[in-house]
């Protein structure tokens, strides 16, 4: 990205922050529990939640590990979002361009989580130090995660109280 565009990009948005985009998680994973786990109680019953196994059979991999990774890529290659980044007005740019990432990068990213939570979850955490707002996902794929500047009215207070 050469100096002018920065300029420009840098007039209109700033890298999405850790709570922000911690937010934007909760909203994903609601979301996706919402819609997952309904199939799998009907399909494993309650005792679903109380085993160690992994993956406890075809349904449950479709649902806990297909369905995520196609719904993520999905919403990353066709908006540069899910709904909870949507919800934070926040999207997934390439690191140096600021254009829209290629799948790989995408693809990446989604299996850079892993290695971003391996070590007790520090790869998601260094997204709160880091000066680009980048976790080890987004690292390992070169993408950033931005969104609009908050543009805020100014607050003005009457000296007569008409409540």
């Amino acid at each position: 990205m050469d100096e002018q565009s920065t300029l420009k990009v840098g007039d209109r948005y700033q890298y999405a922050g850790f709570w922000p985009r911690v937010g934007a998680a909760v909203i994903d994973t609601v979301i996706l529990c919402m819609l997952t786990y309904p199939i799998l109680v009907a399909v494993y019953g309650w005792a679903y939640f109380d085993s160690d196994a992994v993956i406890q059979g075809g349904t449950d991999f479709v649902l806990s590990w297909l369905f995520p990774l196609i719904a993520v890529l999905s919403f990353w290659v066709y908006r540069q979002a899910t709904p909870g980044k949507m919800a934070i007005r926040a999207k997934i740019v390439d690191a140096n361009t600021g254009d829209k990432p290629s799948l790989r990068q995408y693809l990446i990213r989604y299996l850079g989580y892993i290695v971003a939570t391996l070590p007790l979850g520090l790869g998601i955490l260094w997204v709160a130090w880091d000066k680009r707002k980048q976790g080890w996902h987004d690292k390992l794929a070169n993408t950033v995660v931005i969104g609009d500047k908050e543009r805020t009215a100014e607050v003005a207070f009457s000296s007569n109280s008409d409540t």
